[in-house]
């Protein structure tokens, strides 16, 4: 089996179609139905078939979908490894849902990296239901999310932060240190970052609970440009206590009075289990629960309100 062949076969299962694979892969049909027939006679299997509504995968097929994956993850991974230690770094790659990537990773990622020189810290956000695929694809080290413990019995989690989503206002804001009715609350324009649009986080959660429409929904490509939004007092907000406390304590920011204006949630740590993980992921999970890294975590530099650029560079893949 080569890389050329996984790859074609592994697109074909995502795409179900040969003909999309070819299109994704730059390449003829004609090169996919070869290495699709090159995999047949190797492996003795028919792999998939074509049936009325697709493709229609064998058993055999199903199990070399999920080995393809994570056999070119670990090539991808191998060649960033192999890269790093020649250039005398080594990397870890950080996927985390947007929430924790904008206001407690920063803190966590400057301390953690301040352990060795040769450190090299990639964070990337994604939507929580994504997370468990790119471990087990080795597109990434560490995820992070809001949610219980994976049950998949190739990940291993560990929950290291509780925390609270609280809803806000600007001082001057009409319900500002007023006794708010929720229906009241779902009239009102919110003022969201990109969790808001992950059913996984906690965010989503608030909006359903308040029933939030759509049309009062102002969705920003970060949680700090909302809050500044929020500051000026055109909207509600939603924000960590524990990045909105100086704010709070400082008047500039009111916490709603309402049913339901708060909701916990805790932060878990998530990498495959310990025989197909990089050293330095093994590193950050006990590093993520000490008193150090929590502190870091809370009072580290996040997109607080009073500063609405995060340290850590953050790049966007999906």
């Amino acid at each position: 089996m080569t890389p050329a062949q996984l790859r074609a076969f592994a697109a074909i299962v995502r795409l179900g179609s040969a003909k999309e694979a070819a299109a994704e892969l730059g390449v003829s049909e004609a090169a996919i139905s070869s290495h699709t027939a090159a995999l047949r006679k190797e492996l003795d299997d028919q792999l998939y078939r074509r049936a009325g509504s697709g493709l229609c995968f064998t058993p055999g097929g199903l199990r070399l979908a999920t080995r393809a994956i994570e056999l070119l993850g670990l090539q991808d991974q191998t060649k960033q490894e192999v890269m790093a230690a020649g250039s005398g770094h080594r990397i870890l790659r950080l996927a985390a849902t947007s929430l924790f990537a904008e206001y407690a990773a920063p803190g966590l990622i400057e301390l953690f990296k301040t352990r060795a020189d040769d450190l090299e810290v990639e964070l990337s956000v994604h939507p929580g239901a994504d997370l468990d695929s790119l471990l087990l694809s080795r597109s990434a080290d560490v995820t992070v999310c809001s949610r219980p413990e994976a049950t998949d019995v190739r990940l291993q989690s560990r929950a290291f932060l509780k925390y609270q989503l609280v809803v806000v206002v600007a001082a001057g804001h009409p319900l500002a240190n007023l006794r708010c009715h929720p229906q009241t609350l779902a009239k009102q324009p919110w003022l969201l970052g990109p969790s808001a649009a992950d059913p996984n986080e906690q965010t989503a959660t608030l909006l359903s609970r308040f029933a939030v429409p759509p049309e009062n929904q102002r969705i920003f490509q970060s949680h700090a440009a909302a809050m500044a939004e929020t500051l000026d007092g055109r909207g509600v907000g939603a924000m960590p206590e524990f990045r909105a406390q100086s704010a709070l304590q400082a008047g500039r920011l009111c916490r709603v009075s309402t049913v339901g204006g708060a909701i916990a949630g805790i932060w878990t740590a998530t990498r495959l289990a310990p025989t197909g993980t990089p050293a330095v992921a093994d590193e950050l999970i006990r590093f993520i629960t000490t008193p150090r890294a929590i502190q870091a975590m809370l009072t580290g530099s996040g997109a607080n309100v009073g500063r609405f650029r995060p340290s850590v560079h953050v790049t966007l893949w999906s």
